[in-house]
């Protein structure tokens, strides 16, 4: 066996509460881990593995399949290779079978160690979600070096928030597509950590902006520092917590969705308020975003089989994250512009 075988105003905002509870319980409910998939425990899947293991990762040369220098670079074991293809072998034997069932039987394609079985792309197990994490990755990198540094001058005091905004968005992104280029420990790590300080920090710098922590005045520099260590304190705790106390799931998905659900209603507040006082088209982009936000994350929700072997609800969450990032830039430049001339105004 081988591996190639083939008021209005308060009830607007409990509507908007609601919505993001609902999708904080639907998320947390999915991101609760099993010990083992249905798939694991099909007898079929159990047995290719035994005899894959057995006749291509044996300790003598007749009983050693190589494995291609590019899946190696990518840290792929013989047993893992076993695994995949076993995955695959069993998933195509279920859908031929499927095809003869009556309606109502169970669904051919089930999950294996909880991931649904990927068509791998040059040894990255889930290539629509690598693509979609680099698309939001380049969304980043275009808000910093075409829109922050260029149009916003170094004397504007928020500038510096922007930029590390864009600094952690894109760690983020880079470890979230090596992570769903090699599923591992430690890309799982980085990727929640690195993940953690993304959300973390969209709401330690909203809250500078919104309520503007950096005047220099003495008491706006006090709360902003107590503001940041706050927050820092906050993200060792969850970093220390998740390494050192449980690795969990549910706390981390919860913790991620709480925070990013209390800066999306910051977010709300502030867009609706600045439109009404200025009747600007951009200033109701963040309201935009949000909403955006919202529908790309209950993609999550759906989680079903991988269309194709290649997309399903995650990548499709992260592909649903790119057009947001970039209006919210263009937003963060059209903002501070406003900003910087109606300082300009009220001086002359």
């Amino acid at each position: 066996m081988k591996f190639n075988v083939a008021s209005r105003r308060g009830s607007q905002a409990a509507s908007f509460l609601s919505i993001q509870q609902l999708l904080l319980l639907g998320l947390v409910a999915l991101s609760t881990p099993v010990a083992a998939s249905i798939g694991d425990r099909l007898p079929e899947f159990q047995e290719c593995v035994r005899v894959c293991e057995r006749e291509n990762c044996g300790p003598d040369a007749e009983h050693q399949t190589p494995i291609p220098l590019h899946r190696r670079l990518l840290l792929w074991t013989c047993p893992q290779e076993c695994d995949y293809t076993c995955q695959h072998l069993v998933t195509s034997s279920r859908l031929q079978q499927a095809q003869q069932s009556p309606p109502g039987s169970p669904p051919p394609i089930v999950q294996y160690h909880g991931k649904w079985p990927f068509h791998r792309f040059l040894g990255a197990q889930e290539p629509f979600s690598v693509l979609f994490s680099l698309g939001n990755f380049y969304a980043h990198y275009d808000g910093l070096y075409n829109k922050i540094l260029p149009s916003i001058p170094a004397s504007y005091p928020l500038r510096k928030w922007y930029i590390w905004l864009a600094y952690v968005g894109m760690a983020s992104w880079f470890f979230s597509a090596v992570f769903h280029t090699r599923d591992l420990p430690v890309t799982e790590q980085l990727d929640y950590f690195a993940a953690g300080a993304s959300v973390l920090y969209g709401l330690y710098y909203s809250v500078v902006r919104i309520f503007r922590l950096d005047k220099d005045t003495p008491r706006r520099q006090s709360l902003l520092r107590l503001w940041t260590a706050l927050c820092i304190l906050m993200y060792v705790g969850h970093v220390t917590y998740l390494k050192m106390w449980s690795w969990d799931y549910t706390y981390n998905m919860a913790a991620n969705v709480a925070v990013g659900a209390v800066q999306n209603v910051l977010w709300s507040w502030y867009s609706w308020t600045r439109y009404r006082s200025h009747r600007k088209g951009w200033a109701a982009w963040p309201g935009v975003v949000v909403a955006w936000v919202l529908v790309a994350m209950s993609l999550e929700l759906l989680d079903f089989p991988p269309l194709w072997g290649a997309v399903d609800a995650h990548s499709l969450w992260h592909a649903g994250t790119i057009i947001p990032a970039v209006i919210w830039y263009n937003f963060l430049v059209r903002d501070a512009q406003d900003d910087m001339a109606r300082s300009e105004r009220l001086k002359s």
